[in-house]
């Protein structure tokens, strides 16, 4: 199977090494230069990107791939819910309490003493259990995307990689706080990316086997942007309800959804 004359295969590889390497590397630039306040802008534009995909890519794809609408709709429900039990039980974000980590990176700058006194190695450990399964995760969704089209595929990586940037700031904010070395983090976070590409594999051969899944994984990609961006990221952004944030949120997520438009024109 090819996509404009490359194996499927390749586009597969190319964007989840892409997606997992500048992932890490962007977050890794951001965490020791220590310009986190930059990290709302990154949240703002994600979201946007992930909502972009969602309705303007994978959801039209999914509708028409599946047997039943009713049937994909539910799927999407039953995705949600499953994403919001996930979250219970730490596997798909690594939160403690009230407390999300993953997703509030710019307060762990003064929690010093909270992630020493609160089993210093925990979270490390926490950080790297959840970003490998979220990993592989990543590239099931982006191998059944490329398998369906370019395109689909193309946003799909684009929207996981606005997204793990900044999650990836925070991750590895937390190792640096659990002990780690600046080095040993890195190297972590590069090891669990890999998971991205051993997800992608996976999918490529399982899905030629069994390609009627595909809508069923398209179905659980656009339920897993969607709880993400809605209940993981939109209410940190209304911490902030002064004008000027407000406007400055409203445009980078507009920013977001219009990248995911001009990669869907560019690519047409």
């Amino acid at each position: 199977m090819t996509i404009s004359g490359i194996p499927t295969l390749v586009w597969i590889i190319g964007a989840s090494v892409l997606g997992g390497v500048l992932s890490v590397v962007s977050a890794a630039a951001f965490a020791l230069n220590a310009r986190t306040a930059w990290i709302p802008m990154l949240i703002s534009y994600a979201i946007g990107a992930m909502l972009g995909a969602v309705f303007l890519e994978i959801l039209p794809h999914a509708f028409s791939e599946a047997s039943s609408i009713e049937g994909m709709a539910a799927t999407v429900l039953l995705g949600i819910l499953l994403f919001f039990v996930l979250e219970k039980l730490v596997l798909w974000r690594h939160c403690h309490g009230d407390e999300c980590e993953a997703h509030a990176p710019h307060e762990h700058e003064g929690h010093h003493g909270h992630h020493h006194g609160h089993d210093q190695g925990r979270s490390g450990m926490m950080i790297m259990v959840g970003d490998t399964f979220h990993n592989f995760v990543d590239g099931i969704l982006i191998a059944a995307a490329f398998m369906i089209d370019i395109k689909l595929g193309a946003v799909t990586a684009l929207a996981i990689i606005a997204h793990e940037i900044p999650q990836e700031v925070g991750d590895f904010l937390i190792l640096l706080h659990s002990g780690y070395s600046k080095k040993q983090a890195l190297l972590f976070n590069l090891l669990s990316s890999f998971a991205t590409v051993l997800g992608g594999l996976a999918a490529y051969f399982a899905l030629q086997v069994v390609a009627d899944w595909i809508p069923t994984i398209l179905g659980l990609a656009a339920a897993s942007m969607i709880y993400v961006a809605v209940a993981d990221l939109i209410p940190g952004l209304h911490k902030r309800t002064e004008l000027k944030a407000t406007l400055q949120q409203v445009l980078l997520i507009a920013l977001g959804i219009s990248s995911i438009w001009l990669v869907k024109f560019v690519l047409e």
